[in-house]
């Protein structure tokens, strides 16, 4: 049976086989796990993951001790030095994991929620109010993301972790709404979901049951791309100062390198940490997305097989060859 018969099976055919949701999660994992970039993007997550969550037992000073000598050179009590208000390099380093991390994936599974929510309807609907969603997606796809969110974040000024999670969902939905909408298209059509028409179901459950469960590598796909422009707005935001200059993030640690002049005193690891934190953390999702392609297409990780089904079709001829000479 192929893969577009196995999607038009009616679900009552196929229901009593469908398996549990351990096995889903199971299959997904080891999906993910088998393919040596998602492997990669996997390990540095859960590093930085494990790096906020036990930030005040890693970290060797408070984030906010500011009683160290000023703009001091790495030694052995300041692996990293200290900045120009006499904080801890590598102590601000490790807490400032927890807001990007929390950003990053608040503001991802948010607009990852509103796209599904707004992708989903406008795909599986039609008419005027088709298009009255469609403007408004559109609108939001045209003007451009970062000098919108600047603006929002201009007016919404000294709304703390909030604001910046508010901005970032608000200005980063539009794009994985018009994917979805794409696929609902697709799907609309399927026998299934005529089916499920007829038998009077009505258009909710025929979207977020029929339709959505097909559709799990494109939202977990989305929602990996959603975190990575999240936890990279939010690092610009704070640079730019428009975000809390008080808390402690990557970000607000590269805003204050550059009121200090850090490359003219010399301190070029107060601008290079966060930004290869930032980097090595964006870079992270980014392959593990490879592995949620995979689930969606099985294509891509049977790779081996396919080499070594390769590999040993020439051989047979040869041998058939030399037999019958």
């Amino acid at each position: 049976m192929s893969a577009n018969q196995a999607i038009d099976a009616p679900p009552t055919e196929t229901t009593s086989h469908r398996p549990g949701a351990f096995a889903v999660v199971g299959r997904i994992a080891s999906t993910l796990w088998s393919n040596w970039k998602s492997r990669l993007g996997l390990i540095i997550l859960a590093v930085f993951i494990l790096v906020a969550i036990f930030a005040p037992l890693l970290a060797p000073y408070g984030a906010s001790d500011d009683g160290f000598p000023r703009n001091a050179d790495a030694s052995a009590e300041h692996w990293m030095g200290t900045t120009a208000a006499g904080e801890d390099v590598l102590s601000q380093l490790i807490f400032g994991a927890r807001i990007s991390v929390l950003v990053g994936f608040l503001a991802g599974v948010l607009s990852t929620a509103i796209a599904v929510l707004i992708g989903l309807s406008w795909g599986y609907i039609r008419g005027f109010g088709a298009e009255v969603v469609g403007f408004i997606v559109n609108l939001f796809l045209v003007v451009p993301g970062m000098p919108l969110m600047i603006v929002i974040a201009a007016y919404l000024q000294n709304g703390g972790l909030a604001m910046i999670i508010a901005v970032i969902t608000i200005t980063g939905w539009a794009w994985g709404a018009r994917v979805l909408r794409s696929q609902t298209q697709s799907l609309r059509s399927r026998d299934f979901v005529t089916a499920a028409r007829f038998s009077g179901d009505s258009g909710f459950r025929v979207v977020f049951s029929e339709i959505l469960p097909n559709m799990t590598s494109i939202i977990v796909g989305s929602f990996f791309g959603a975190a990575t422009a999240a936890i990279l707005a939010e690092a610009g935001l704070e640079f730019l100062g428009l975000g809390d200059s008080s808390l402690v993030s990557w970000g607000t640690i590269l805003y204050w390198a550059q009121n200090s002049n850090a490359l003219l005193t010399g301190q070029w690891i107060l601008l290079f940490a966060p930004g290869l934190c930032i980097a090595l953390l964006a870079m992270s999702l980014t392959l593990i997305n490879f592995g949620v392609d995979a689930i969606g297409n099985p294509r891509l990780h049977e790779g081996k097989s396919s080499r070594a089904a390769k590999k040993s079709t020439p051989s047979t001829p040869n041998k058939l060859n030399r037999a019958a000479q």
